[in-house]
């Protein structure tokens, strides 16, 4: 497995409540056969103290990816968004929707918050698993990412 940052795995944090969609994001990272840590929370508010480093997350890494469902209880992915790009500490974060919507409405909403991408999931297991695999090597071996995150 390639490493794809600096001789480490990435570490990309998904935040999701759909177990199956869980299942499958993994396997398509898997299929990519890129060094990549893949850490789940399942809704807005976990992805939060995720990256506050909250309780139970005390000792979670910085992700170099978040991957952010917009349909979720408790906290949506439209406020984790506007959260994220709010606070100074976690606004240089790449945060990618993978979402079922197609609506022209989200999509233009996320690009005004400022999320790095927008992927539509596929219904089919096997397209899906093979939308993650393209992205991530689209993602960490294409793209060419800044040392450090602007501002």
């Amino acid at each position: 497995m390639p490493n794809v940052l600096e001789g480490r795995p990435a570490e990309v944090l998904l935040v999701e409540d759909d177990e199956n969609d869980v299942l499958i994001t993994h396997e398509g990272f898997a299929r990519a056969k890129l060094a990549v840590n893949l850490h789940h929370v399942p809704n807005g508010m976990e992805c939060m103290k995720f990256l506050r480093r909250e309780p139970p997350y005390e000792s979670s890494p910085t992700p170099d990816l978040v991957l952010l469902d917009l349909n979720m209880p408790v906290m949506n992915g439209r406020e984790v968004l506007a959260t994220i790009v709010a606070d100074a500490q976690l606004r240089k974060l790449p945060v990618v929707v993978l979402t079922t919507s197609a609506a022209d409405r989200d999509i233009l909403d996320m690009h005004h918050l400022r999320c790095s991408s927008y992927i539509t999931k596929p219904v089919d297991f096997e397209q899906f698993q093979r939308v993650i695999q393209e992205f991530s090597n689209y993602w960490f071996t294409v793209v060419v990412l800044p040392k450090e995150r602007p501002e």
